[in-house]
């Protein structure tokens, strides 16, 4: 078997390492990693930036060895201690750190294969078409060489971020913030800066202006004004009802994962009414930071569970789910994405000083954002504002195809070897294909999260039979 990885992010680390440490690792035929930047493994998000670009997760939800949730913490070692998260107890290093993490289990990775016969080589060019070849694919690289392979695997990454406002181009106007030591150097420590989005992206943007000692004006601006969630203290309790293995096994619907909900925060003494009231009602963003921020330590488990069910148990439900569950849930979106993928709260603890003082302000209800004479009109349902710099911190949507990668998925798609799935990605419509990571088609409105890109990992090399 000759397989081709498309990409060198830390999709493509996880199949490495499980290519590696799979029961029957010794298979023989080639191994070839395409990736045209010169930032191997690291991806987009985890290159080198300011040191308060952190990752956002503690260390058990960032192994990217599916099933070891001690594999990053035992590399990190004692290298967290000077970056410990005092309120949640954890270290959470910067994310060019976690970079070289992902550097060294795939150089370990490569290092173990070849042992085994079977040395990995990285080609540097980008693969823009892909077709068959009798038993073989031929993959077609930028530079007009071609390649075979009898597997492809993509790991091409998460989407390229939109431009909501058509913004791009217009003098003082960032449309892609990261990285930030670049982007924000170019950004007057006094200037008026209007942030596009409040997701986490923004959260990054606001905390490294602070950290550069800004002393202008900030405003985030969202059409929903829904802040992240903040992450809690962890608690050594692993959900019980509310489990992968038991979702999968059966009849999936809404009302059934509520029922395992239910039972598993009664087992906890916690009413599972009451946390779903609370995080579905309507409140003041800055009083929810302040609350959620105090109770980082508040020992109940509610919304830890939903967290983690979010993304253990999640991809495993939506596929399964009838779509009037789907569309149920899509109502909620806004607010499943803030609880799903919280800030942590070193950086909660920075928005608020902020907010406090009245350095930092959140506009909710944004129609239109427009470039005129040389600023920054925003218009909102409150009013209008201006500022005289823009940065773009909306997220690309989950399962959108990179703009680097287009001209091959349409290749892809174009030759039958994948189709279009109705919700975005892309979906495997020829068995020596497989999509790791959050290109992967049929997922819900949740980005992929490390484990779930581990977990798609160990499935693919299943069945790459490694």
């Amino acid at each position: 078997m000759d397989l081709a990885i498309v990409g060198a992010g830390a999709a493509a680390v996880a199949l490495l390492d499980a290519l590696a440490t799979g029961q029957d690792a010794g298979g023989t035929g080639t191994i070839s990693v395409f990736e045209p930047s010169p930032r191997l493994w690291r991806g987009r998000p985890y290159g080198p930036d300011l040191e308060v670009v952190r990752v956002n997760a503690p260390p058990a939800l960032m192994s990217v060895r599916h099933g070891d949730f001690g594999h990053y913490a035992n590399w990190l070692g004692g290298q967290g201690a000077g970056h410990l998260d005092t309120l949640l107890g954890q270290p959470l290093v910067p994310r060019a750190l976690y970079g070289e993490y992902l550097a060294h289990t795939a150089e370990k990775a490569m290092a173990a294969l070849a042992e085994r016969g079977r040395p990995v080589r990285v080609v540097t060019a980008r693969v823009t078409e892909a077709a068959r070849a009798g038993d073989r694919l031929v993959l077609r690289t930028h530079d007009g060489r071609a390649h075979e392979a009898t597997h492809v695997a993509l790991c091409v990454g998460g989407g390229t971020p939109p431009d909501p406002y058509g913004l791009t181009g217009a003098p003082g106007c960032t449309p892609d913030p990261y990285p930030l030591a670049e982007t924000l150097g170019q950004v007057p420590v006094g200037g008026d800066v209007a942030v596009i989005g409040s997701g986490l992206t923004a959260v990054d943007v606001v905390v490294a202006l602070a950290a550069r000692g800004h002393r202008g004006r900030i405003t985030l601006l969202s059409r929903s004004g829904v802040l992240p969630y903040v992450w809690q203290r962890h608690v050594a309790r692993r959900p019980r009802h509310v489990t992968a293995e038991r979702v999968a096994s059966g009849h999936v619907t809404l009302d059934g994962l509520a029922g395992l909900l239910r039972a598993e925060l009664a087992e906890a003494g916690e009413d599972f009414d009451a946390l779903m009231t609370e995080l579905l009602a309507a409140e003041d963003p800055v009083r929810r930071l302040r609350r959620q921020l105090a109770a980082v330590e508040d020992p109940r488990i509610g919304r830890r569970v939903v967290q983690e069910t979010a993304h253990t148990v999640g991809p495993y439900a939506w596929p399964l789910l009838p779509e009037s569950d789907r569309d149920r849930l899509r109502r909620h979106q806004r607010t499943a994405v803030s609880v799903a993928s919280p800030m942590v709260p070193v950086n909660a603890a920075v928005l608020l000083r902020l907010l406090d003082r009245g350095q930092l302000s959140l506009v909710s209800g944004v129609r239109a954002v427009e470039a005129v004479n040389g600023r920054f009109r925003v218009r909102a349902d409150d009013g209008e504002r201006t500022a005289g710099i823009v940065v773009n911190a909306v997220n690309p949507a989950p399962r959108a195809v990179p703009s680097a990668a287009r001209q091959l998925a349409d290749s892809l798609t174009g030759s039958g070897l994948t189709a279009l799935h109705p919700a975005g990605g892309l979906v495997p419509a020829d068995p020596r294909v497989h999509v790791v990571g959050d290109l992967s088609g049929g997922g819900s409105f949740l980005t992929s999260s490390i484990p779930g890109t581990a977990a798609a990992a160990a499935r693919a090399a299943r069945a790459l039979g490694a």
